[in-house]
């Protein structure tokens, strides 16, 4: 282990999106047991140091492979196709079209939490679609620029998914 190993080899998986969640736990389990600051308590303030880097390191990969969505942005980036949120912004008019209508709905649905689970479920759906398509790109057709457009595009319906469940808590549901 290196700690400028990629996530995937860190934790001695395939370089894909697609990953058992069960297996990525089992071995963040196992190597933050085994670079635990607190095993290396009686060692030297080096040792100690290094113990604690490592630690966050296992931790930040831990973070990144078990979501989805970051899991499929660090591909790209690996891949050569970085995501680039803040500077890249351009995305499909229809997929514009769509979120200015997901927009509107829940402005309608303004005290409705009936209308606002539905469209959560409408919102959920095309996130899962996307996941797929992100997939897809990364796993099958080794298309990162592909893959980056969909994750640019779930990072919107992050976003978006987080003001329903603001609208949902203060309807409390």
């Amino acid at each position: 282990m290196k700690l400028d190993d990629d996530d995937f080899s860190l934790f001695g998986l395939p370089q894909r999106f697609a990953q058992d969640a069960a297996q990525i736990a089992e071995r963040w389990k196992a190597l933050a047991a085994r670079v635990h600051p607190d095993r290396f308590a009686a060692d030297s303030a080096a040792s100690q140091r290094l113990a604690m880097q490592w630690s966050l390191r296992v931790n930040e990969a831990h973070q990144r492979l078990r979501d989805p969505l970051k899991r499929a942005a660090y591909l790209c980036e690996l891949r050569g196709a970085p995501i680039q949120a803040n500077e890249n912004t351009r995305m499909p008019a229809a997929f514009l079209m769509e979120q200015m209508a997901w927009r509107e709905a829940l402005d309608e649905a303004a005290h409705d939490a009936d209308a606002v689970l539905a469209l959560d479920t409408q919102v959920a759906a095309r996130e899962r679609a996307l996941l797929q398509t992100a997939g897809g790109a990364l796993d099958e057709r080794n298309d990162p620029a592909e893959a980056a457009q969909a994750v640019r595009a779930l990072m919107f319906i992050a976003r978006f998914r987080a003001d329903i469940d603001q609208r949902l808590d203060a309807l409390g549901q």
